[in-house]
């Protein structure tokens, strides 16, 4: 599951989300809007109007939504399984 955070400097949402994502055991992208302004703009122009923006698979938002990081831990814990179910078919298959 790909999760890209798009955050500013001194924005204590962004830090806020990336911790409780880090807490979580959520892996994720960090994407600085300073560093990537065309970015930004493409952001801005699909309605994002405020730091950070949070793209999953399956989702996105705006702002620091621990409800919807809860929400995000409990897919990625429920894919976790199928995903190690899978590994462990196609290494039986390959040997």
């Amino acid at each position: 599951m790909t999760v890209t955070v798009f955050t500013k400097p001194r924005c204590p949402q962004c830090d806020a989300t990336k911790r409780q994502l880090t807490k979580l055991g959520i892996p994720f992208e960090t994407v600085d809007l300073t560093q990537n302004p065309s970015t930004l703009e493409q952001l801005q122009q699909a309605g994002f109007q405020q730091a950070p923006v949070v793209i999953t698979p399956d989702n996105s938002w705006t702002g620091y939504r621990p409800d919807l990081i809860r929400e995000l831990a409990k897919t990625s814990a429920a894919q976790a399984p199928a995903a190690a179910a899978n590994t462990v078919e196609a290494h039986a298959v390959a040997a």
